[in-house]
């Protein structure tokens, strides 16, 4: 197979761990059976994708890969999934399957897209530009889902003052009730909360290998994980049941007014991200 060709077949299981990182999340809230399914099906095809890779690797050294650090990351990525796998099968580990595969994630993003660091590599920027589209996508797919959270709870706090005040017409029958505005606003932040943590992953990595030296400081980077914590604090929050009615959608909408800092004025500030 050409480099290409390998280099698709990562990228294919690298959107695979991340759908996996994504159905495991959602479980991890909500134990969601069909989530953790999906979860399942999707980590196991990424894991026979990474078996393939580790066996082919074996065939073309004729030695187990292990010496190197690229060869080890690349072993050590595959125990974890094969651990996930296992560890899957105990109900109540999901906090530990969960966190295991992050770490398993980042393993696997650095075996993936290793080569794109190596100099007079053929697929070194193909690799950097394929990385840097992956990325992208992945935030504003966790960016979209977000405003989806924010417009709903603005829905809630319209249809939660209506029916206080008793102002009820025609045309809020077209609107979803107060428990659909909410759970919808819910599972819209249990969507982007891991889509962002995988963007970020990723583009950590793109980092490392395109922009040379950059400050872990940086405004942008230090800006998008605290963007994760307060969504994560905010979940958190909810499912304990220290935010109920008005304060969990006030909680959706303070949270994207920090997407919209950290999307128009952080991103300004930073090093190596530039808007056009």
């Amino acid at each position: 197979m050409t480099e290409i060709g390998l280099m698709r077949l990562h990228e294919v299981m690298v959107v695979l761990y991340a759908a996996s990182l994504v159905f495991y999340f959602i479980d991890f809230l909500n134990s969601q059976p069909k989530a953790r399914k999906a979860a399942f099906y999707t980590l196991s095809a990424a894991w026979i994708m990474q078996t393939m890779f580790l066996i082919g690797n074996i065939l073309e050294e004729q030695r187990f890969p292990v010496l190197s650090l690229s060869e080890g990351i690349n072993f050590y990525a595959w125990l974890l999934i094969t651990m996930s796998l296992v560890v899957h099968m105990f109900r109540k580990a999901d906090f530990a399957v969960f966190f295991l595969n992050v770490i398993g994630f980042a393993a696997v993003v650095i075996t993936a897209f290793g080569e794109a660091a190596t100099p007079g590599s053929a697929v070194g920027e193909a690799l950097i530009s394929e990385l840097l589209f992956i990325h992208i996508t992945f935030a504003i797919i966790s960016y979209t889902a977000f405003s989806l959270s924010f417009v709903f709870a603005i829905l809630y706090l319209l249809l939660y003052r209506s029916l206080k005040k008793k102002k009820w017409d025609g045309q809020w029958g077209r609107l979803p009730s107060l428990d659909q505005a909410r759970r919808a606003m819910t599972i819209s932040v249990v969507i982007g909360v891991p889509v962002l943590l995988v963007s970020l992953i990723l583009g950590l990595q793109w980092a490392v290998i395109a922009a040379g030296p950059f400050p872990l400081w940086d405004p942008k980077i230090i800006g998008s994980f605290l963007l994760l914590v307060i969504y994560c604090v905010l979940l958190v929050m909810q499912n304990r049941g220290r935010l109920n009615g008005p304060d969990i959608a006030w909680g959706h909408i303070l949270a994207f007014l920090a997407v919209i800092v950290n999307f128009l004025l952080i991103s300004r500030l930073s090093v190596f991200h530039f808007w056009y």
